[in-house]
């Protein structure tokens, strides 16, 4: 490889606007997936209704869902952060509500009867409890968001995969190794990281890893 150890920098920059998409469009999706996942989680026919919404929306191709917020927010990181954050909901929903659903009745009326508040019983019983799920969700989210962010790159919005699509532009397949390499990389090492922050939660719990 010459390429390579000549454009290092050129390599660290993308890096880091990958990072940027999918640390602040997981972030956003997080917390509006907590306000509708503990909402939702004891009332299954909204929690139902709302994970086939973000279904559909899961279910949009990526590049016609960048190109549905162009018009409004133009090319570049917006569209294709609010695009990246619609992904995400389903998972972090889902497995929120799973994790809240979880939580056995012996325990919440054991808080009741302590005196918790709903916020404080949200806070100090059922967050902990659900912790494992919610970390789950955020691994599976961060790892498919690292895949669709490379799509990002056709609006302009940095990140991996400018490397990858200049590399079959030009013919370069040393670019395209590159940036595919890093791309795995980064969803592997994001992975093995939330799966062991899960893993260390579960037995926390009380629960099999």
């Amino acid at each position: 490889m010459k390429w390579v150890p000549k454009h290092l920098d050129t390599l660290l920059e993308a890096l880091l606007q990958h990072l940027y998409l999918v640390v602040t469009s997981v972030g956003i999706a997080l917390v509006i997936s907590l306000v509708i996942g503990i909402a939702s989680a004891r009332h299954p026919r909204s929690f139902g209704l709302i994970i086939i919404i973000t279904g559909v929306l899961f279910a949009i191709p990526s590049l016609a869902l960048f190109a549905l917020f162009i018009p409004v927010m133009g090319i570049g990181t917006a569209p294709a952060i609010t695009g990246l954050s619609l992904y995400s909901l389903m998972i972090l929903i889902r497995n929120i509500g799973l994790g809240f659903q979880s939580i056995p009745d012996d325990v919440m009326e054991a808080a009741h009867g302590m005196g918790y508040g709903r916020v404080r019983r949200i806070w100090e019983v059922e967050l902990p409890i659900a912790m494992p799920f919610i970390v789950g969700g955020i691994r599976i989210a961060v790892v498919t968001v690292i895949g669709i962010a490379t799509v990002a790159a056709y609006i302009n919005a940095g990140g991996l995969g400018t490397i990858i699509f200049q590399g079959i532009d030009q013919r370069f397949p040393e670019k395209i190794i590159a940036g595919g390499l890093m791309t795995s990389a980064l969803a592997l090492s994001a992975d093995y990281l939330l799966s062991s922050a899960e893993k260390y939660l579960r037995r926390r719990n009380g629960r099999p890893a």
